[in-house]
């Protein structure tokens, strides 16, 4: 149980629901910020705004997946309100006062550093990310079949990148019947490639292992589907950019050539926000439970 534990949800789309009510549902004393719209009602969770919240109460604070924008922004669906998290609202909380995001940016890790927050980023651990992969790949067959004019079976599917996601989604193809080539930088992932009777490819010859697939799924965050890249595609290749926003791919070129090209990072909560919600919840959940056990050890000793 999570009793009397103040945490604060600040902001997030509808996969935060189902966090809220796993919060509650273990006694947990939940603030919800960026949430003013929305309808559901929770017992033991009380809206306000973020000017009007307690943080020297909080415990522990829940952001929306992608954490802060470059200004400390956070995203909500919930709030018409401008809902940005400052260093000097966190200065306020405990010092025992952990952050929760899916992920991070310089803004993110540079204001809970200057102010010796522990930040976790929930979407870097190897048990989120692999059941996130699950919803991620269901939404990523459907963008192809609705994007495209062919079956999956036995049309040509690059993936880049042999991470959770991207060795999910590969298997995921290959299983529908498509010819699935992966590519990637390290030796043992190429290995691992062939050893899932898929195509390898070294991300060095990229150019040329793209020029006649029909589907580019890329899931690395930095740009590599460059100009270069998509200009030796075929006309009618589709590109899903599975990657953080901006993605790894030249939009405005691949616009220009005519190449449908979508960026689409999110997917569980688009898809299954339910699933996806329940995912996050039972993790963070079990860390909030460690978080409370450890501070209890240090204070018996």
């Amino acid at each position: 149980m999570l009793t009397d534990l103040q945490i604060a949800v600040i902001g997030g789309d509808a996969r935060q629901l189902e966090v809220i009510r796993k919060l509650t549902e273990l006694d947990a004393k939940v603030t919800l910020i960026g949430f003013e719209q929305l309808d559901h009602g929770f017992t033991g969770a009380n809206k306000k705004l973020i000017n009007e919240a307690n943080f020297e109460d909080f415990d522990a604070i829940l952001l929306a997946i992608p954490g802060t924008n470059q200004e400390g922004v956070v995203d909500t669906i919930f709030s018409n309100e401008k809902v940005v998290l400052t260093k000097e609202l966190l200065q306020k909380t405990p010092k025992h006062c952990t952050i929760y995001s899916g992920i991070s940016n310089a803004y993110l890790d540079d204001i809970t550093s200057s102010t010796n927050h522990k930040l976790v980023k929930l979407f870097e651990r190897d048990d989120v990310a692999i059941f996130n992969s699950i919803p991620t790949v269901e939404g990523t067959i459907m963008m192809v079949i609705q994007h495209t004019e062919y079956t999956i079976h036995s049309s040509k599917v690059a993936v880049l990148g042999l991470g959770r996601t991207g060795m999910s989604v590969a298997r995921a193809f290959y299983n529908l019947g498509a010819k699935v080539k992966v590519g990637a930088r390290k030796s043992e992932h190429l290995a691992r490639i062939l050893e899932m009777g898929l195509e390898p490819f070294e991300l060095k010859n990229i150019e040329n292992s793209l020029k006649n697939v029909d589907v580019v799924i890329n899931t690395i965050p930095h740009l590599i589907v460059n100009a270069s890249v998509i200009s030796k595609m075929q006309p009618h290749t589709l590109i899903i950019d599975l990657a953080s926003k901006p993605g790894g791919t030249d939009f405005r070129y691949a616009e220009k050539r005519g190449i449908k090209a979508l960026l689409a990072p999110g997917l569980p909560g688009i898809v299954a926000p339910k699933t996806a919600g329940q995912i996050i919840a039972n993790v963070l959940s079990q860390l909030l439970k460690d978080d409370i056990d450890a501070r209890k050890g240090q204070k018996q000793k």
